[in-house]
């Protein structure tokens, strides 16, 4: 067996180990250069064996489409539910928050103390259903062009409103987490609605389950270090989680 196929074996057990392999790493792994990985990236990806991706490689393709909130609300409950319980814990009493859309938001609403008084601004219809069983909490529906797809609005009208108030916390669900990339979801209105929160928020606090690190949407919200605390589940990359508290980000891992 020669020196490629030997490194092409190891290359695909690592990936089938972690889903996610960083050139950095196969380096040190494979003892040869930066140059050498990415060919061999390049040709076990002509083979339909991986997905090359920005300074890596993943078993799956990195970019996602739009899928129906149902569809969504089958994957990674167990997940989002746990992710959304310490999320809840965050919120204190007579907080004023907005909470994004996304099936991890509505775990979130539902994860939320019944008694606990505050004001929630969200663009999600379900999160604002959700809440209307709380009579502590006041919601504040914002408007706009619904989303069939996600059950949630975009556009200028929501983004008018958000520019005229300010809160504490913004609670936000993405479709994909690229570390150099950045947060990006599947629709391009709703990465500027994001944004907006992000203006109107003092913190930025992400829930996303594992299987989002590493994918792109079709629409960039920020870069990571915009963010100031992420929360997501066990399956996340040690070498994702090693980056992410390299660039002074918060990371809660249930």
């Amino acid at each position: 067996m020669n020196a490629s196929v030997k490194r092409h074996q190891l290359i695909l057990q690592q990936l089938q180990a972690y889903k996610h392999v960083e050139v950095p790493e196969l380096c040190e792994a494979l003892h040869v250069s930066a140059v050498t990985v990415r060919k061999d990236l390049k040709l076990l990806e002509e083979k339909g064996l991986l997905f090359r991706t920005h300074g890596g490689a993943s078993l799956e393709s990195p970019y996602i489409k739009d899928r129906p909130v149902n569809e969504k609300e089958q994957l990674a409950v167990g997940e989002k539910a746990d992710i959304a319980t310490v999320a809840a814990q965050l919120i204190q009493a007579q907080e004023s928050v907005i909470i994004a859309s996304g099936t991890t938001m509505l775990a979130l609403a539902r994860a939320i103390p019944t008694q606990l008084p505050l004001t929630v601004i969200t663009s999600a219809l379900n999160v604002g259903l959700e809440l209307l069983k709380h009579p502590e909490i006041e919601v504040l529906q914002l408007g706009g062009y619904l989303r069939h797809s996600s059950s949630s609005v975009t556009g200028p009208h929501a983004e008018q409103v958000l520019a005229e108030i300010a809160c504490s916390k913004l609670f936000l669900g993405v479709d994909g987490i690229d570390l150099d990339f950045g947060l990006t979801t599947t629709n391009i209105a709703e990465a500027r609605l994001n944004q907006q929160m992000m203006r109107t928020a003092q913190q930025t606090i992400v829930l996303a389950d594992s299987s989002k690190f590493g994918k792109r949407g079709f629409g960039r919200i920020c870069g990571l270090e915009q963010v100031a605390h992420i929360i997501t589940d066990q399956g996340i990359a040690p070498a994702d989680s090693r980056k992410i508290k390299e660039l002074g980000i918060s990371l809660t891992i249930v």
